[in-house]
């Protein structure tokens, strides 16, 4: 019996013995392995991937006076935001309007947006990015969707540099029908010559050594460009997905040797450049008031863009097919201090792949709205290389109002309703 009760007191001593020294360890040193695991996690924030730090970009503040002139659209800047613009040369970079691509991401961010029909009445936009990109954005793959080159936006490119740095998905080319057994191209080309954007992009020189300004993702990394199918929370159809960095495009340049110098010759992008003029519009009373301007494009309700005068901001609100237009990474309404209406020669589905032809060198009429009211005006471009000039009924180069410009190229003859105050 006592040796019963002698074992029970020696298991029961032991059990609290090793409980309490359980208890001892754990005080002792959980805390040490907990801490040292909030460090471990700490530590694997700070080293983050590669593709996570690629995503930890956000928007740059500058303080200071804005007194540095933007010499794409006049805006003024502070001078550290011109000191990193002034070693790039401008951007361009085409992204699409079709109504699933929408709402498009860094519009709102571009300097001077051209609008012009692709093909079958659906706009696109060539968007040049200077100045005002130099902020940036939360979203590293900035502006998209990004779609083809088509010929009259590369006339509309060439005036902003000797080699500027044009953005795209591929474009129109010499294509013809594929054999079904081969897979080759069999036949002639189905591909009118004039609308080839491609070849034309060759014969300029934008892809030689020293001068390969052209940024065409096919020839870019996942790093400068990619695609995000969910990227507004619905899912889109692949063609209506790729998206790029503003960036990552201009260090793309860079290494290629084009900063603000061609490094080949030594030459700065804007020794030609021809600026247009700024200045604080008056508001003329002999000059029509408009409130609001539509243009029909060719009549889809889908692809109709109006503009409304704001005169709180005094600047001009954008629609399109009935909705406000928004850019996605900030969302807020696209607007322009100047809306820009330039009226050519249109030839339309010339192929048989529908590529339209607009004619941006020659001269002929267009309409200027500023300060909320409307000027007839001309406009003409003597080459490629030269700037298109606009000018009063007087022949004086007409005066912008420094901020966004937004050209609205359209066929001679179109329809374009003004509405008064």
């Amino acid at each position: 019996m006592n040796k019963k009760i002698k074992l029970i007191s020696t298991i029961l001593g032991l059990f609290l013995f090793l409980g309490a020294l359980s208890y001892w360890s754990f005080d002792r040193f959980l805390p040490q392995t907990r801490a040292k695991v909030e460090n471990k996690q700490l530590n694997a924030s700070q080293n983050k991937t590669e593709e996570e730090k690629q995503q930890q970009v956000g928007i740059l503040e500058f303080e200071g006076p804005k007194e540095e002139k933007c010499p794409i659209n006049g805006e003024l800047f502070t001078k550290e935001e011109k000191n990193i613009w002034k070693k790039r040369r401008p951007l361009m970079v085409m992204i699409e309007n079709h109504k699933d691509a929408r709402p498009q991401s860094g519009l709102s961010k571009a300097d001077v947006v051209y609008e012009v029909i692709a093909e079958g009445g659906i706009t696109r936009f060539m968007a040049v990015y200077y100045c005002n990109a130099v902020s940036g954005v939360k979203k590293k793959y900035d502006v998209g969707p990004v779609r083809s080159a088509r010929t009259y936006f590369l006339d509309l490119a060439s005036e902003y540099s000797d080699y500027p740095l044009y953005a795209h998905v591929g474009g129109a080319n010499c294509s013809a029908p594929k054999d079904p057994n081969t897979g080759r191209q069999a036949g002639p080309c189905t591909t009118k010559k004039q609308a080839q954007a491609i070849e034309q992009i060759t014969s300029y020189g934008w892809n030689n050594k020293g001068s390969w300004s052209d940024l065409s993702q096919f020839s870019l990394s996942y790093k400068v460009c990619r695609r995000e199918k969910e990227r507004t929370g619905e899912i889109k159809d692949t063609e209506h997905t790729m998206y790029c960095s503003t960036n990552e495009l201009w260090n793309i340049a860079e290494k290629r040797g084009l900063t603000n110098l061609t490094k080949m010759n030594k030459k700065s992008w804007d020794k030609s450049f021809y600026e247009w003029s700024f200045g604080k519009s008056e508001n003329n009373e002999s000059l029509d008031k408009v409130k609001q301007i539509t243009i029909p494009f060719w009549g889809d309700e889908d692809y109709q863009v109006s503009w409304e005068y704001d005169a709180e901001k005094d600047a001009y609100l954008r629609f399109n097919g009935g909705k406000k237009s928004i850019d996605f990474n900030n969302g807020k309404q696209l607007e322009a201090k100047n809306v820009l209406i330039q009226f050519t020669k249109e030839r339309r589905s010339i192929d048989e792949h529908k590529h339209n032809l607009y004619q941006m060198i020659g001269r002929g009429k267009a309409v200027l709205l500023q300060n909320g009211v409307k000027k007839e005006i001309v406009w003409s471009k003597k080459s490629r290389k030269a700037r298109t000039i606009f000018k009063d009924s007087n022949g004086r180069e007409v005066e912008f109002v420094p901020g966004k410009i937004w050209i609205e190229v359209v066929a001679i003859g179109a329809k374009i309703e003004y509405a008064s105050q």
